[in-house]
């Protein structure tokens, strides 16, 4: 353990430059936390979503629907078996979609990828759960069983919660959060005196 120790701690005429190269790499990312707003993304609140302008039809066309009232985006699109799996998927998720924006990478029209489909499907169950073991439904709806073999939810219920979002265009008009400027007031003020 102290040969591990050692292979980390540089001879001493490099330790001045070890420490301001540490104190540097150590202030970005702090920089790139606060300017990312990173913290936000731990939250459930649905406007850290929109933080990406991408995210905006479907952003709206949620807050447009039933399901405002009752899911947050995390409800339906992040695992809830366990603690860790939510966070795991949710950091793993937002690495990719930082990655994807990041390098301008990112598609005119969103599609779920298929491990998110599941954790979808999963989470439809475990909220519509009474509706789905509903023994008068069963009953009255011709071929009950057949709806739950190998389909998911959105292939019959294509207008919940999104409705039919299919390109940036899709609510032109819509309305959605901005995120606050990750710009200082102080450096703001320089900005507008040097007007």
């Amino acid at each position: 353990m102290t040969k591990i120790i050692r292979f980390f701690i540089p001879p001493k005429q490099w330790r001045l430059a070890a420490i301001l190269v540490s104190g540097a790499l150590i202030g970005i990312v702090m920089y790139a936390f606060y300017a990312s707003n990173a913290i936000s993304y731990l939250s459930d609140d649905p406007k850290t979503c929109v933080n990406c302008h991408i995210m905006a039809p479907e952003y709206t066309t949620w807050r447009h629907s039933s399901h405002k009232e009752v899911a947050t985006c995390n409800d339906c699109h992040v695992p809830h078996n366990n603690v860790v799996n939510k966070y795991f998927f949710k950091a793993k998720d937002g690495m990719r979609h930082a990655y994807v924006f990041t390098a301008r990478a990112e598609p005119q029209t969103i599609f779920i990828r298929e491990e998110g489909k599941h954790v979808v499907q999963n989470n439809c169950i475990r909220c519509h759960n009474k509706l789905i073991s509903n023994a008068k439904l069963e009953v009255q709806t011709m071929d009950y069983n057949e709806h739950f073999k190998g389909r998911f939810c959105w292939e019959c219920h294509r207008e919940v919660p999104h409705g039919r979002v299919n390109s940036l265009s899709s609510v032109p008009n819509a309305r959605v959060p901005l995120p606050s400027s990750p710009v200082p007031d102080w450096m703001k003020e320089l900005t507008e005196e040097n007007k």
